[in-house]
């Protein structure tokens, strides 16, 4: 049997090599803890969870949800774009409903790239915007971010021959897995670089809420603020990490009207829009009471407070990070070159599960991503054993 060429960059996969290994760590008796998944275990708020409880008796919620059926939920985003940021939105045709902003990520590059074109991705950076573009028959670019640039990517260092063949740039700040931030004069940066490229810039902004010591909106721009004309950017929204909804899969696409109306027609191809009672829940998260979001905040800050002061103390020196739900720590020098090995080997040996830095690309060579999705005692138990790991 033959398969599409356009698989092939997807069949290597170190993620799908945790799960092997974690499976065999259970299988083994082992008290697996793990930290490899950025999924929060925290639930979504009690007027969410009552909305959408109200909705299921209702006959009228069971049928099929089409673009236009979605209006009340594009016109709560909407508002919660102008009340944030101050950026003003038309619900009508720069808003788009999408099952999780994974699916916007993913499908956006078949609207944008024809085969072989180019798009400047960051390195390291999430899987599915590598995934995205091989499915577009695309080539990536990486852009290589760096501790000493603050895990910003240097725009001047791109080839003119790269640039001349590409059409999209994605970003993603604050960023997985770095847990670095970006500041507004960053984004008018990379804006004022598309715009003179001729190029699409992708923001996708799931963690707008999960910044610790400071401001939020200040801290985590939106790229519209930089942009607020959306002359060429687009921004995807998840609900799943402030308001703890990831299993519930809905987002939103906002930006640049041509751009909506581009993925509006490759979903059209592909599927339909979520449940409308999962809707009529995401209405009530964005338009009702915000405490569970400050609330949400505190908890995984304290659980970043507790899982770093406990690396240090075993004498793994890695500094708070100030964005994010994860723990973006530098391998200790004999695992430099190998985060899988280190990954693989630290599961099977104590439980512990962790996602190696090559995961996210070249770049994230020499690095291990924690996901902080246990409460402080848990992680401590959790960097015992890590101790004991790297004393053996």
């Amino acid at each position: 049997m033959q398969f599409a060429k356009r698989l092939e960059p997807l069949r290597a996969n170190v993620f799908a090599d945790m799960d092997n290994a974690k499976a065999k760590a259970k299988a083994a008796g082992l008290d697996l803890i793990d930290l490899s998944l950025g999924s929060s275990d925290q639930p979504p708020a009690d007027h969410v969870i009552e909305t959408i409880a109200r909705s299921l008796p209702d006959r009228s919620t069971h049928g099929y949800v089409l673009f236009h059926r979605t209006g009340e939920f594009r016109e709560a985003a909407a508002r919660w774009y102008r009340d944030r940021y101050g950026v003003e939105v038309d619900p009508q045709t720069e808003v788009l409903t999408l099952i999780g902003s994974q699916e916007g990520t993913a499908h956006l590059p078949l609207a944008i790239l024809n085969p072989g074109d180019f798009a400047l991705l960051t390195d390291p950076g999430y899987p599915s915007h590598m995934g995205g573009v091989y499915l577009a028959s695309g080539q990536i670019y990486p852009m290589p971010l760096r501790a000493e640039n603050h895990f910003l990517p240097v725009f001047d260092d791109i080839p003119a021959p790269v640039l001349e063949q590409a059409r999209m740039m994605v970003l993603s700040y604050p960023h997985n897995p770095t847990t670095a931030i970006a500041p507004l004069s960053f984004f008018k940066e990379a804006v004022a670089f598309c715009q003179r490229h001729d190029l699409v810039l992708v923001h996708d902004f799931p963690y707008a809420d999960m910044v610790f010591d400071r401001e939020a909106t200040e801290a985590a721009p939106s790229v519209l603020q930089a942009d607020p004309e959306k002359t060429v950017s687009i921004e995807f929204f998840t609900l799943s990490k402030s308001y703890n909804m990831g299993g519930l899969r809905v987002g939103y696409a906002i930006g640049n009207a041509e751009l909506i109306r581009a993925l509006r027609q490759v979903k059209a191809a592909i599927d339909f829009n979520q449940y409308q009672g999962i809707l009529n829940g995401a209405i009530a998260a964005l338009t009702g009471p915000q405490d569970s979001v400050k609330q949400n905040l505190e908890v995984f800050k304290k659980r970043r407070d507790a899982f770093v002061n406990a690396l240090n103390r075993i004498g793994w020196a890695v500094p708070l990070p100030i964005s994010t739900m994860y723990v973006w720590a530098k391998l200790p020098e004999a695992w430099q070159n190998d985060s899988v090995g280190f990954c693989i080997q630290m599961v099977e040996k104590t439980g512990i599960a962790a996602s190696p830095g090559a995961g996210f690309g070249k770049a994230g060579e020499g690095y291990v991503r924690f996901a902080l999705v246990h409460d402080p005692p848990i992680l401590e138990k959790a960097v015992e054993r890590i101790g004991q790991f790297l004393n053996s």
